[in-house]
């Protein structure tokens, strides 16, 4: 588990690490010394591992700090410890299963990570080094420890990964539905769930705990707040938010209930296979109309290869380029120079094409010139070019981007769905004994 050893004056990038992390379903916990000679305690066993109670405390003052920073209302102390004492105890369990599965991280991988967390604090990495060490922490254990969070952000990968692709014809149900073009809404929820097989007895229950958050939000306890207390959704501690979501990318009953609510209601308990669901909407808006800046250009190409060297392609291209200042036809001359054999018989034409189709440096050259203009010679990986912007025009792409981002939609709706089940199973199958007072409880 990730442990930052802080003290009550730590520098201000490290809190932010801990809001950096914790979304990402990790366990970065604050460690504190309190120099008063206490022996830790146990606050739970996980399979052959344990979880100290300092490392709950300073857990749950990242959480509060979080909350603070977000301007929420705090929720009693008891119910947040139990929350995340069970966020621990799942990303525990998820470091676990990474090493039995062969999960591993490289050096150069935790170095990129690092330099990912420095830019995101806006330091650099050695001063996030002399940051962590003088507050009594060895880098080394500081690197192992992102090391456990990579692992863990990892196995959840491998769990996608293992999962189908998004077919055309998933797409094309999904764009047919009423909700294609019903803008999308920024979401929160609060989760209860059900246990396999309830019986009569857990469904009223459950519905009575449900039913009575249900009563205390309508009484005016803040939605935030109830979340992070009750919910048992991977959300809860982000206060619930799920975020935005048009009506297609989530389940039937999601979008009944939300359909048409107002920027500020939440619904009554809604049922589901899963459990029980209270839902905000935060705000709502329309779909929106993709317009792309296309291009039009023709090239010559160079290649480089095992046997025309950088410099031997450069001299090439400027050869090529002196004939162009000559007067000589650039159609022609792609036909008999150009080495991209999917352009060189039409003369070198591209096509119109997207600001990204051919990179960067390519993108960057056009931004140059005018209808006409002819670029100076350039470089890029393949080999040397010359560039002639054609003309440029704007292009309707909302009916692909929808597409495009229908699909997408339904992969996160089912990566969301999979993982949930994956780590409720890791949770259900572990030896889990809670010491935490008043929580108490074991399961093996």
């Amino acid at each position: 588990m990730i442990k930052f050893r802080l003290s009550n004056r730590s520098a201000p990038w490290l809190a932010g690490l801990v809001a950096l992390l914790l979304p990402l379903g990790g366990s970065a916990q604050l460690l504190q010394d309190t120099g008063n000679g206490e022996i830790d305690s146990i606050v739970a066993l996980v399979d052959e591992d344990v979880i100290l109670r300092s490392e709950l405390d300073q857990a749950v003052a990242g959480i509060v700090q979080q909350i603070r920073a977000r301007g929420e209302a705090m929720p009693p102390m008891h119910l947040l410890e139990a929350q995340v004492l069970e966020r621990l105890i799942i990303t525990e369990l998820q470091v676990q299963r990474a090493m039995q599965t062969g999960i591993r991280v490289s050096d150069a991988d935790i170095d990129q990570y690092l330099v990912s967390i420095a830019q995101a604090n806006g330091i650099t990495v050695q001063q996030m080094r002399q940051s962590v060490e003088s507050e009594g922490m060895d880098f080394s254990e500081f690197r192992a420890d992102i090391a456990e969070q990579m692992m863990a952000e990892r196995l959840q990968q491998r769990i996608v990964n293992g999962m189908d692709p998004v077919t055309d014809t998933e797409v094309d149900i999904l764009l047919a539905s009423e909700d294609a073009s019903g803008g999308e809404y920024n979401v929160s929820q609060i989760f209860i769930s059900l246990p396999d097989g309830s019986t009569p007895q857990q469904v009223a229950q459950t519905q009575d705990k449900i039913d009575d958050i249900h009563r205390r939000l309508v009484e005016g306890l803040e939605f935030s707040s109830a979340a992070i207390s009750y919910s048992e959704s991977q959300e809860a501690l982000q206060g619930g938010l799920i975020g935005w979501r048009d009506l297609n990318s989530v389940p039937a009953f999601f979008a009944d209930a939300v359909r048409g609510l107002q920027p500020g209601a939440f619904t009554e308990p809604v049922r589901s296979p899963m459990g029980f669901h209270i839902i905000k909407v935060n705000d709502f808006r329309e779909q929106r109309q993709v317009v792309v800046k296309e291009y039009n250009a023709r090239h010559i190409m160079v290649e480089v290869n095992e046997l025309v060297t950088p410099r031997l392609a450069m001299e090439e291209i400027v050869e090529i380029q002196e004939k162009l200042e000559q007067g000589e036809d650039f159609a022609a001359l792609a036909k008999t120079f150009s080495d991209d054999v999917s352009t060189a018989n039409l003369g070198g034409d591209m096509g119109w094409f997207p600001p990204e189709a051919y990179g960067e440096r390519v993108y960057q050259t056009l931004l140059g010139l005018d209808d006409g203009e002819i670029s100076q010679p350039f470089q890029t990986a393949a080999g040397w070019h010359i560039l002639q912007m054609l003309g440029t025009r704007e292009t309707d792409r909302t009916e692909e981007a929808i597409r495009n981002e229908a699909r997408e939609k339904i992969m996160r709706q089912k990566a969301n769905q999979e993982v949930e089940k994956v780590l409720r199973q890791f949770r259900d199958e572990a030896f889990v004994e809670i010491r935490l007072p008043g929580h108490e409880n074991s399961s093996s």
